[in-house]
């Protein structure tokens, strides 16, 4: 696998050449195990972007359903941005347990989707790319932990079976175009094993972007 070791700027300019994959949208999805980074990567890689939105799927999951919002995100983001229409979803208020607030996206060149699942079976044909956080499971959770200390411990103890039990039906990483790790000074990219399987897809199914399913 080759690496890249390229500023975020750098990297932000090759995003932007990307093919549309949800209407006029380059949907970018940024995955991995909780605790692996993807927030902030995300946020760094949005300001390098000049302000690209991001949609945090922390807001769009819920303690009752933690991976099963396919439906909510079809709805509420996929299907207005591929129109070209600025999607409006609900988001979850995690302490209170219930949606509050709407938010806009707006159709921008560039949306992020951060989050576990982000590269997920029913997602993935809507990504002009998808990058995985590679960080050990283990190490992962740890950070994880220890960042939302004690008071989350049964919530960590409820979602790290439930994770494991996603990532076993429907994984991620092999369908990564690139591995993202952070390093002393920034982050390095590897070719990621989902390389192979989009340039066969592209010769397949040609440069059209997906439908929404």
């Amino acid at each position: 696998m080759s690496t890249l070791r390229v500023p975020l700027d750098q990297y932000a300019d090759r995003v932007r050449r990307l093919p549309a994959s949800c209407g006029p949208v380059r949907l970018v999805g940024i995955d991995g195990h909780a605790g692996s980074g993807k927030s902030t990567f995300a946020t760094r890689l949005a300001e390098a972007l000049g302000g690209a939105p991001v949609l945090r799927l922390d807001d769009i999951a819920s303690h009752d359903a933690l991976f099963a919002w396919t439906d909510r995100l079809r709805e509420q983001v996929l299907t207005p941005l591929s129109r070209g229409d600025a999607a409006r979803y609900e988001t979850y208020d995690w302490h209170a347990r219930r949606f509050g607030a709407a938010r806009l996206l707006p159709p921008a060149d560039v949306v992020l989707v951060e989050g576990v699942g982000a590269g997920r079976r029913a997602v993935r044909p809507c990504l002009a790319r998808l990058l995985w956080m590679d960080v050990p499971t283990g190490t992962s959770w740890a950070r994880g932990r220890a960042r939302d200390g004690a008071a989350q411990t049964a919530f960590w103890d409820g979602w790290i079976p439930a994770e494991r039990k996603h990532f076993e039906r429907d994984p991620s990483r092999p369908f990564a175009e690139e591995l993202v790790r952070e390093c002393p000074q920034g982050y390095e990219m590897r070719e990621g094993p989902g390389v192979t399987a989009r340039t066969r897809r592209s010769v397949t199914h040609g440069e059209g972007p997906p439908a929404v399913r």
